[in-house]
């Protein structure tokens, strides 16, 4: 039986796995857009040979919402990512445990840092009761093993972007360090497919919502649709920027008097990004 030119799936957790699969046969796969393929997830009556109905109409008729598919080398690059800031998620888990133990028993300190090298030696040095000190030793022992496997990721990533000159060139943009120059890289893949920096922005989920009736637009908050790992590290780039940066200042400036320091400061992130679309290309 003659193999099919081409098949639709719907995104997954588990579609790297099945594109690679599927691609190994020497057939073209498009990965169908979750949200944008809705009547499927809301459909009275739903079976899998029904979903399959589906996309194959849709890709027979040129409406299918297609999902960009990264390269092999590009999925590698993310997951590195991803495996950072999962450690990095965990370490802030156990610090937080530690505020919540002290600050369970009501004990004060004076430092500002718990966790450099005077609020370590003060933690080693507390005696609690019956399980807490137990709780208290655990989570110290554990963030040290963090913070190694941490920096082991950052010096795989280090050496992944150090043959990549679009990643110092990222980095002249104020408060883009070279993780986030990685980050960016790792995400937005082949700058081409955005034929515009508001696409790009759009695929972030860092343009206002829009609802029109009529005549009437009303622009509402973000749509956080899209990139959330673009979006995050843009907003803390932004942070940074402000600081950094006197033209940038300003404008979050006037835009906090008149919005408000949430949307001042997601206004900066995008006008950063705007900067990063026309740098890579």
């Amino acid at each position: 039986m003659e193999k099919p030119a081409t098949v639709a799936i719907e995104a997954t957790r588990s579609w790297y796995w099945l594109v690679a699969l599927i691609s190994e046969e020497g057939v073209e796969v498009k990965l169908a857009h979750p949200l944008k393929t809705k009547l499927i997830g809301e459909a009275k009556i739903k079976t899998d040979s029904m979903d399959a109905h589906v996309l194959a109409q849709l890709e027979r008729t040129g409406f299918l919402p297609e999902s960009y598919i990264p390269s092999e080398p590009l999925r590698e690059k993310r997951e590195l990512l991803r495996y950072r800031l999962l450690l990095v998620s965990n370490r802030v888990r156990f610090k937080n445990r530690v505020h919540d133990l002290i600050d369970k028993l009501g004990i004060v300190h004076p430092y500002s840092d718990l966790f450099g090298t005077g609020g370590i030696a003060f933690l080693h040095s507390l005696s609690l009761p019956g399980v807490y000190q137990k709780e208290l030793h655990r989570c110290l022992d554990i963030l040290p093993f963090l913070d190694l496997k941490i920096k082991e990721a950052e010096k795989d990533m280090k050496a992944i972007q150090k043959d990549d000159p679009r990643a110092g060139l990222l980095m002249t943009i104020p408060g883009v360090s070279h993780l986030t120059a990685y980050l960016l890289l790792s995400e937005i893949g082949e700058i081409d497919r955005f034929y515009s920096p508001k696409r790009l922005c759009s695929y972030s989920g860092l343009i206002p919502s829009t609802h029109q009736s009529g005549e009437k637009e009303y622009h509402g908050s973000i749509t956080k649709q899209g990139d959330k790992y673009i979006r995050w590290a843009l907003v803390e780039a932004a942070q940074i920027a402000i600081r950094k940066d006197p033209v940038l200042y300003a404008f979050y400036e006037k835009l906090k008097h008149n919005k408000g320091s949430g949307v001042a400061l997601v206004a900066v992130a995008r006008k950063l990004l705007v900067s990063v679309y026309y740098i890579l290309k």
